[in-house]
């Protein structure tokens, strides 16, 4: 039992190792766009479906209004989207893609999937890592809510 208390043998080291390099990937390929990795999550999630509410948006990128909300205005200064107030409901705030975020999808994208491809991860073994980096995330949530 002692061994499992090793470092090399902790999963969370693991995942926060692997945490790191993904990391340093993305900063190196979103680096010319002037981009950090969280803005590029809110691009992603905007490519999906533009127009959404500030909160719906945080709700899909994981992250609070208080570290939201001045990297969206960063990101509205640098060009990539704009805020738009709802006319309905002026506490509703919408995110929209700006030009320069549709002309620049395809270059940032190629340039991501070129580096992803570098790392020989077949699409086998891709969507494998996905599905049990997806259940090990649903237990660990279970578990929070299960000792409530």
């Amino acid at each position: 039992m002692n061994d499992f208390l090793t470092l090399d043998k902790q999963l969370c080291f693991a995942v926060y190792e692997t945490s790191a390099e993904f990391t340093k990937l993305y900063k190196n390929v979103l680096k010319p766009f002037s981009l950090t990795y969280p803005q590029y999550l809110v691009l992603l999630t905007l490519w999906e479906r533009d127009k959404i509410t500030m909160k719906e948006l945080g709700d899909q990128v994981n992250l609070g209004t208080g570290t939201l909300t001045p990297m969206i205005n960063r990101m509205q200064n640098n060009g990539w989207l704009r805020k738009e107030r709802s006319k309905e409901d002026e506490r509703k705030v919408y995110i929209l893609l700006e030009k320069k975020a549709h002309t620049e999808k395809s270059n940032i994208t190629q340039k991501v999937l070129k580096e992803i491809d570098g790392c020989n991860i077949s699409l086998t073994e891709y969507e494998e890592l996905m599905i049990r980096l997806n259940d090990l995330k649903q237990k660990l949530k279970n578990r929070e809510t299960s000792n409530i």
